[in-house]
């Protein structure tokens, strides 16, 4: 488009595809790790939707990066989720691409949220005490 002198947009006022697909990117990857931080905790989406106040709809949407999350309800969220807002940027890249979940990371997911359901404290205790025998063995150390 031409620069006019009665306030016409030039094409440095639109955005360009590469921010635009950036902006998008970085809407996914912080959805995800809203999703990721719920599933840690144990919360469905209804329970963070009503602990954020929105809808489940509207908390589906956030955790797909279907729809932007504003700077006051991202710090809502990360006041609910107990993280502090960085949280949700870690593993982002300049580019605008994360960094996707590894198996691993999956399964130590899980593995805390399983953990944390635990209510009986001496199983909690015994888990964490084979926990630690499992890591010393695969690394050739002698059980604490």
């Amino acid at each position: 488009m031409a620069d006019t002198e009665a306030g016409g947009v030039t094409k440095s006022d639109e955005p360009d595809d590469t921010s635009t697909q950036r902006a998008r990117q970085a809407d996914r990857h912080v959805g995800a790790r809203i999703r990721e931080r719920r599933l840690m905790l144990g919360l469905s989406q209804q329970q963070l939707a009503s602990m954020i106040g929105v809808t489940y709809q509207q908390a589906h949407k956030y955790e797909r990066g279907l729809n932007r999350i504003s700077a006051g309800r991202l710090f809502e969220i990360a006041v609910v989720l107990a993280v502090p807002v960085s949280w949700f940027f870690e593993g982002l890249q300049e580019s605008g691409e994360s960094q996707p979940l590894g198996m691993r990371q999956r399964m130590c997911l899980e593995l805390a949220r399983n953990f944390a359901q635990i209510t009986n404290e001496k199983h909690q205790e015994a888990l964490s005490q084979m926990a630690r025998a499992l890591a010393a063995q695969s690394q050739g150390r002698p059980v604490d």
